[in-house]
Parts: C-alpha cells; sequence; structure tokens
C-alpha cells in the first residue's frame, strides 16, 4: 500500500459512528470558515468556499451549520473569528515522509497536539520545507466509479475532454480525475456539464517517490500516529508516501 490514496482506502473501511459523524462535520465547517475567510461569503466569487459546501453537503452537514460557518468565517454579525490554514510537516517510523493540511485557531495547541502524536509513535516533526518538496500539488476530482456506467477507457476519454492532467483508475469504487491546481475548477465545471456530480473536490498532495517500510513494528507505529492525526479536530488532511506490501499490512 502506498501513499495519500491508499491511506485514504484505508480509512474508508472504517465504520462511520455517529461520534465520527461530529468530528466529520466540524471538519468540514472550519474548511467553510477559512474559505470565507480568504475569499469572502460569495460562493458564487469563491470557487474555495464552493468546493466546501458541495463536500459538506455531500457530507450531510444541515444547512444552518453551513450558512454559521460562512457567517463565522467571514466575520458576518460578530467578532472576526480567527482561524489560518497551515501545513505541518513530519516523518514517521520507518522514515516516510508526512504532511498535515490543518485548519486551527490556535496555533499552539495544534502544534503541541502533534507534537506529541509524533513522540508517541517513533516519528518526528520536521522545519518547513523539508518534507512538502518531495510532493506535488495537485488537484484532485473523486467520482463514484459505478454510478457512472463506463468501461476505463471511456472514463478516460470523458476525463481527458474535460481538461485532466491524468486519471487514477486502480480504486475499484472510486475515479480520481487529476488536474492542475490552477486548472480544478475549470475542469470540474466541465465535468458537471455531462450531468456527473462528482464527491469531492480538493487540492491535493502527491508523493513525487515512495519509501518502503518493511518493519512490521515500523509499519504499525505509522499507521497509529496517521489515525491519531487524522483524528484530531484541527487536521483536514494528511498525505504521506509511505509504500507497505499487503503481507505486512
Amino acid at each position: 500500500m502506498s501513499g495519500h490514496s491508499k491511506w485514504a482506502q484505508i480509512k474508508r473501511k472504517k465504520a462511520v459512528t455517529d461520534a465520527k459523524r461530529g468530528a466529520i462535520f466540524s471538519k468540514i465547517a472550519k474548511e467553510i470558515m477559512v474559505a470565507a475567510r480568504l475569499g469572502g461569503a460569495d460562493p458564487g466569487g469563491n470557487f474555495r468556499l464552493r468546493f466546501a459546501i458541495e463536500k459538506a453537503k455531500t457530507n450531510l452537514v444541515p444547512q444552518n451549520n453551513i450558512q454559521r460557518a460562512i457567517e463565522k468565517g467571514a466575520g458576518i454579525g460578530q467578532e472576526d473569528y480567527k482561524i489560518e490554514e497551515i501545513l505541518y510537516e513530519g516523518y514517521g517510523p520507518g522514515g516516510a515522509a508526512i504532511l498535515i493540511l490543518s485548519t486551527t485557531d490556535n496555533k499552539n495547541r495544534t502544534i503541541a497536539d502533534l507534537r506529541n502524536y509524533f513522540t508517541k509513535y517513533h516519528g518526528k516533526m520536521a522545519e518547513a520545507g523539508s518534507v512538502s518538496w518531495m510532493f506535488k500539488r495537485r488537484g484532485e476530482i473523486k467520482l463514484l466509479k459505478p454510478s457512472l456506467k463506463k468501461s476505463d477507457d471511456e472514463i478516460y476519454e470523458l476525463a481527458i475532454e474535460a481538461g485532466a492532467e491524468d486519471i487514477d483508475l486502480s480504486d475499484e469504487e472510486h475515479v480520481i480525475i487529476i488536474t492542475k491546481p490552477e486548472e480544478l475548477e475549470k475542469v470540474q465545471k466541465n465535468i458537471l456539464s455531462k450531468n456527473i456530480t462528482p464527491l469531492e473536490t480538493q487540492i491535493s498532495y502527491s508523493a513525487k517517490e515512495h519509501i518502503e517500510i518493511t518493519d512490521p513494528e515500523a509499519a504499525k507505529n505509522l499507521i497509529k500516529l496517521l489515525e491519531s492525526i487524522e483524528e484530531h479536530d484541527d487536521v483536514q488532511n494528511v498525505f504521506s508516501n509511505f509504500d507497505i506490501k499487503a503481507d505486512i499490512l
């Protein structure tokens, strides 16, 4: 198993309890707040906010929660709410590079918690820039594969016509359309014009190379570290460059 796409597959196999759904609502609300803070409260002129709202609706976040998050992020009707997006970097067991995309209103709390996770599971946090160069920033549009009712060749043709840079068909359930970051909105519009509704649209980080984790104990600690980070309220997404063979996993 390798990197972010495989980590996403691991996460999807976990049951979504009510408690976890509440945590998902909280994370998405923070994502909406950051988008509104950076680009304003009007989704029509703020494509990042539109993506966040679409994600919220896909995850059944109530409309009043969405509206409150927009107003809070944009500072409407109350004191300005200080929330920011921060990219943290680190190394996990076995030398796996880890990028952590967070949205937080308390940097000291967030970094202290993350540092504790790295220490507990035999990793270490790193200086800004020491890990991020190992990843390529890209746009991703996730589609539900069975609902497309198309062959892989037809899906590939559809994605290229929409302006995709590449496409990932390795997952049996999902299709990942890959774009340049600056072309994500345009490609998404082209997909929507074909009466296809994406499950998720986001800016992601793809590992340029992968590192194989061969020690079972290191693999165990790495997965526990990633799970702990992922569950933190301030963490939006986690990206890594690990490779773990199926027998070890």
